[in-house]
């Protein structure tokens, strides 16, 4: 039998404990029902806080912890939760949190989060120079601070050195698949995800980031740009053209580009008409030839390309998968 801890603190989403939770009792009831030699379930799970007492969870839900983390014993995995604010980074406890996990971790106990439990992952160092994901509409403040991450934002789930981080919270289902099939075998996993309503193979955030640009940056003329190709994406535009639109020569341009949004002005061009098609194939049932010429490319097949390197999915994938037109 596997013990999972969950650590619980003040501010934390109780669905990232409860969820896993749940799924791990699920796959010991289907343990059990697929292995009726079986003498145990094959996960136990605790909740430990700081001091054992109770927490406040976001949404004003109270968690009764089983023990406190001195108490927590002998464990398979240690189990952060997410956040939807960022304050819990200085929360009171948090120290003695990093310090209890820096002592597990040194002692081989693996460490798994979800979403924005990344941040107090990272907060240990454990993280650095390791491939890690999060909530993606958290990357750039994830970046910022801790720049020593490989931060792999495309990615549902990554794992390194025995630290495990999954995406937005509903990849908390995938992570759970995951251990299920470590400890429990692929037929377990299967008849789980199932169970879940879950796609197994899910291995990319990319279909469901929304292209959010920098603007923030103080660059009037930087701006200036961004909002010029916001209108004019559908047109055949060039660094010159955009760079003369903002009274700049064209390779000062691109530096000063980069330097305000953190991408180049083509790659920004490319991610704002990508989103336009994205919003295209949700709400129209224009043909993806349409689309491509309606977004300011000419080949169809260098779109649909650039689609599915970008999203993981091709155009008609995504449509099936986001269309809201019901038939």
């Amino acid at each position: 039998m596997k013990t999972m801890t969950f650590v619980a603190i003040d501010g934390c989403l109780f669905s990232s404990i409860n969820n896993l939770i749940d799924a791990f009792s699920i796959a010991n009831l289907w343990h059990r029902a697929l292995d009726d030699t079986a003498a145990s379930p094959l996960f136990a799970t605790q909740i430990v806080s700081v001091d054992g007492g109770c927490v406040r969870a976001s949404g004003n839900i109270h968690i009764q912890p089983d023990r406190a983390m001195a108490d927590s014993g002998a464990m398979d995995m240690i189990f952060l939760p997410a956040f939807c604010e960022m304050g819990h980074l200085a929360a009171p406890g948090i120290d003695a949190v990093i310090d209890w996990l820096l002592d597990h971790y040194r002692q081989g106990t693996p460490i798994a989060t979800t979403c924005t439990g990344t941040f107090l992952l990272a907060e240990t160092g454990l993280l650095n120079g390791r491939a890690a994901t999060t909530n993606w509409q958290f990357a750039r403040m994830f970046q910022r601070r801790y720049p020593n991450v490989h931060l792999k934002t495309d990615r549902i789930m990554t794992e390194d050195g025995g630290l495990i981080c999954a995406g937005a919270s509903t990849a908390i289902f995938n992570l759970a698949l995951y251990l299920i099939e470590r400890f429990g075998g692929k037929a377990l996993a299967t008849v789980c995800a199932k169970a879940f309503l879950v796609d197994p193979n899910r291995e990319s955030q990319a279909p469901y980031v929304i292209f959010r640009s920098r603007k923030d940056h103080g660059d009037e003329k930087v701006l200036a740009a961004q909002q010029w190709m916001e209108t004019n994406y559908a047109r055949n535009i060039s660094i010159d053209a955009m760079a003369q639109q903002v009274g700049i020569s064209p390779r000062h341009f691109k530096r000063r580009f980069r330097k305000a949004t953190g991408a180049t002005p083509l790659v920004y061009l490319q991610n704002v008409r990508l989103e336009a098609a994205k919003e295209k194939l949700e709400t129209t049932q224009e043909s993806v030839n349409e689309i491509t010429y309606r977004i300011g490319y000419e080949d169809s097949s260098t779109f649909r390309r650039l689609f599915k390197r970008e999203m993981g999915l091709s155009p008609r994938a995504y449509r099936d998968k986001f269309c809201r037109i019901t038939a």
